[in-house]
């Protein structure tokens, strides 16, 4: 496949497909589902790992988290349908080591001491990070709202949150005039 921009063409070589979904399930647990699958354009022998022909998968992986409504995963899996070295299929065993563990903050840091690289599936501890978001995602529309919520000084907590939260944006201007901060024009510069 030849892609053009602008002047530019452009040989595609790699195709990266993800895919996230969360869900509500009829047991009263949430669930975060990612999908992750590799191609590449030309047949492929990586080293020491199966032949892999043009548009055939590298990789086809399932990754599925259930949570509860504290956001405290319950359970953990996932699958490899396609996979290049034969040592793959064990990539996903560590998993457990997340049971427990609540999804929000701080989750990535969790993430990395609980899951060693020798113990993982580099594709399936990439996606666990963006997972999470889902997570956060599904559940997002069904709590109260975030916007009410202030922190133990009593500024709410979604305050410099993300880039439309900023202290200096027009949002925060109408939602919170008392924590607004216009830029001044030194910062503009």
């Amino acid at each position: 496949m030849t892609l053009q921009h602008d002047d530019i063409t452009r040989e595609e070589i790699h195709h990266r497909r993800i895919d996230m979904h969360g869900c509500r399930r009829s047991d009263g647990l949430f669930e975060a589902t990612a999908f992750l699958t590799d191609r590449k354009t030309h047949d492929f022998q990586p080293p020491a790992a199966r032949h892999v022909s043009a548009s055939e998968p590298i990789h086809d992986i399932r990754l599925t988290i259930v949570f509860d409504s504290d956001m405290i995963v319950r359970d953990v899996s996932a699958s490899l349908y396609a996979h290049p070295y034969e040592q793959c299929l064990g990539g996903g065993d560590a998993l457990s080591a997340l049971l427990g563990l609540r999804i929000g903050a701080g989750w990535n840091s969790e993430v990395r001491k609980r899951l060693p690289s020798s113990d993982i599936c580099t594709h399936i501890k990439e996606l666990l990070g963006p997972l999470a978001t889902t997570a956060l995602q599904t559940i997002y529309g069904l709590r109260k709202s975030r916007l009410d919520q202030r922190d133990g000084e009593g500024k709410p907590i979604k305050l410099d949150s993300c880039h439309a939260f900023s202290s200096e944006r027009e949002l925060v201007r109408r939602l919170w005039p008392e924590y607004h901060r216009p830029l001044s024009s030194e910062d503009r510069t």
